[in-house]
């Protein structure tokens, strides 16, 4: 199986570790299959578009999701580390309003899986990270949302002591609204 993987406490929410080859000169492993991607997770996805960020430490990205045309993301870190988030905002979920978080890294070459419906966010721990994601529908700026990545009522445990301050945040996310106005 050229993945193991982990289920988490979020109802489809899903850790993929690629099985990696590495010698002295370095490593090789297939970080998308169609075909493997299926067989593992027992999920058939199009991904339409890819997405590429860089990012200084501290910068905190989301909460976001789209209210139509939702996405989702199999996302993974390329450069450096991030604390990566989902939160279930799916009305009828069994893990509605449930957080769930994993560090991703280049070193541990970690995948997380987020089914359509979830908000999602990360934390850049490492000096810089870049992190890449797939995603199954396109970004529509329309229907984009953010929840606030401080909100109580959702009780993240964002790793803020890896930080040298504040996180860095951009102003519709420092601004956002808490989860209890979803409706």
């Amino acid at each position: 199986m050229p993945y193991h993987v982990t289920q988490t406490p979020l109802a489809g929410v899903l850790v993929l570790e690629p099985k990696v080859f590495g010698d002295a000169r370095g490593f090789f492993f297939e970080s998308f299959n169609a075909r493997d991607f299926e067989q593992a997770t027992g999920l058939q996805r199009t991904f339409v578009q890819d997405n590429h960020s860089k990012s200084a430490k501290g910068v905190l990205r989301g909460l976001h999701y789209q209210t139509q045309h939702a996405q989702g993301k199999l996302v993974r870190v390329t450069q450096g580390t991030v604390f990566d988030v989902a939160v279930d905002i799916r009305q009828g979920s069994p893990t509605f309003g449930k957080w769930f978080g994993l560090e991703l890294s280049v070193e541990n070459k970690k995948q997380m899986w987020l089914p359509e419906g979830l908000a999602h966010g990360f934390l850049v721990t490492s000096d810089s990270a870049e992190f890449l994601y797939k995603t199954t529908d396109y970004y529509n700026p329309e229907f984009e949302r953010s929840l606030l990545w401080s909100d109580p009522a959702i009780g993240i445990e964002w790793p803020l002591h890896l930080l040298d301050g504040a996180p860095l945040l951009a102003a519709k996310d420092a601004n956002a609204p808490c989860f209890g106005s979803l409706g």
